[in-house]
């Protein structure tokens, strides 16, 4: 991974600092500098959930973004305030003192701390930002914060729509410290230290695409990363008169949800089982496959280890036998029952789908051919149905759009769909044509006819964090 080059200030950027002494005066302070960094929101093409099983996953960028300015304060406070987070029944300012993340003169736990910033659920988003100055301190990369900040944050994400809306705080909130403290932290290690904030700061089981994205994603193009556990394959020009758009269903999503995490857990399961079978027919001291479910070819899978996973499993049976499904984010539920072998094959067949829809992708920058665009839009199909059918994370409203998207098809214009990141609502991915535009207004407003609710149309992209940099500022 590398730092892009800078890139012009996007109008929502420029609106924030011709707004920033009006909006945030009152926590800002006149005629100190003021770091500012902006994260877009990702759209999840092909791979989804599968990149915690080490997949490969096609990403785009989104215009939606998330802006946070930093400002260093001379005392030990950090005040953060998001404007419009009560509009969500949320805290717009959240207060905390750098003291607060000590005790008997040493970091507290970051499980103390994560219950620290999660005890009131109406402020808890801050955790997104406030998870940093503990975790840099714990990761070496600072030795302590002499000084406190203050901290202001504006987003067009909307939240609960699965395009990263806490991925783009995390990036754009860790950018701006960055700048603001004078930090070293190298392009490719960010996204990680995002994760890691969600993860055991936030307490969400998050993979790391969508940090990935909204850092180092180019306005325009598919990101191609294996999350292995994060390398970048390369970027790919959307096809010469095709999109990729978004459509946000209007049913709100958590990868901190149940069935999310009992899918992680069951895949996590099943790699427990497998690696286990294969380190005894195996004396090298090397982790099989990698350690990823993802570089099992799924020919072996079928024809082999399908048959060692159960379907289901309840979690006091599965730990009597093995302990553990080495997971450092999610922990198994003795008395619930586990569907091992459907969300195990999910990463497995989803990742040779991927691999097959970026090669087709690749073929189309200069010479789009009808053909290969069907093909991969019946890959984005045979995703969403692998979403509902071997992860339980599907939803009657994404499963509607689609289908109404498929009804029209690819004479229409329409190649492909599928629900996206961590399902279970959120948003849906679609492949079109130039100029359907109008078409998917009206397959939009018989979705909301038929359902009561009011989606939003995602249309274009922008330029990742890293890609556009800071900018820095101050006022009267």
């Amino acid at each position: 991974m590398r730092e892009q080059e800078p890139q012009p200030a996007p109008p929502d950027l420029k609106h924030f600092l011709s707004r920033i002494k009006r909006d945030f005066g009152g926590i800002l302070a006149p005629q100190r500098e003021i770091t500012i960094a902006r994260a877009p929101a990702r759209l999840d093409i092909m791979g989804g959930i599968a990149d915690y099983s080490g997949s490969i996953v096609v990403e785009s960028t989104l215009q939606e973004a998330t802006l946070v300015a930093v400002q260093k304060r001379t005392d030990q406070r950090i005040l953060i305030k998001s404007q419009g987070a009560e509009k969500e029944g949320l805290k717009n300012l959240v207060e905390f003192y750098l003291a607060d993340l000590y005790q008997d003169n040493g970091l507290k736990p970051l499980e103390t701390l994560r219950a620290l910033f999660n005890r009131d659920p109406k402020s808890a988003w801050a955790a997104y930002i406030l998870g940093f100055f503990p975790l840099l301190i714990e990761e070496g990369i600072c030795e302590a914060f002499s000084v406190g900040a203050n901290i202001a944050v504006e987003s067009t994400v909307p939240l609960g729509a699965g395009v990263a809306s806490s991925a783009a705080l995390e990036v754009a909130g860790l950018l701006a410290l960055q700048h603001a403290f004078d930090l070293e932290i190298q392009a490719e290690r960010l996204p990680l230290l995002c994760q890691k904030v969600e993860n055991h700061l936030v307490g969400a089981p998050c993979g790391v695409m969508d940090q990935m994205t909204c850092a180092l994603g180019e306005k325009g193009k598919l990101l191609s990363i294996r999350c292995q556990p994060a390398e970048i394959i390369g970027t790919t020009s959307w096809p010469r008169g095709y999109q990729f758009v978004g459509i946000n269903s209007g049913v709100k999503h958590s990868v901190g949800g149940s069935r999310y995490t009992d899918t992680r857990t069951a895949a996590f399961m099943g790699r427990k089982i497998i690696l286990g079978a294969a380190e005894d027919a195996n004396t090298g001291d090397e982790l099989p496959f990698g350690g990823y479910l993802c570089n099992i070819n799924p020919d072996l899978w079928q024809t082999k280890l399908k048959k060692k996973v159960p379907a289901r499993m309840r979690g006091q049976e599965f730990l009597k036998i093995y302990t553990s499904h080495d997971d450092p984010v999610t922990r198994i539920d003795p008395e619930k029952t586990y569907t091992i072998r459907r969300c195990t094959e999910h990463p497995i067949l989803e990742n040779a789908r991927v691999e097959e829809f970026l090669r087709l992708i690749q073929l189309q920058s200069d010479s789009p051919n009808e053909e290969q665009l069907i093909r991969a839009g019946e890959l984005m199909y045979e995703s969403h149905a692998s979403y509902s059918k071997n992860c339980s994370l599907g939803a009657p409203e994404t499963d509607l759009l689609v289908n109404l998207i498929q009804e029209q098809g690819a004479t229409s214009g329409l190649y492909g769909a599928k629900i996206t990141g961590g399902g279970s609502g959120g948003t849906v991915a679609v492949l079109m044509a130039d100029g359907q535009e109008g078409l998917l207004r009206n397959i939009v407003s018989l979705y909301a006819d038929s359902t009561g609710l009011q989606p939003d149309l995602f249309f274009h992209s922008s330029p990742g964090a890293l890609h556009l940099g800071v900018t820095q500022t101050q006022f009267e």
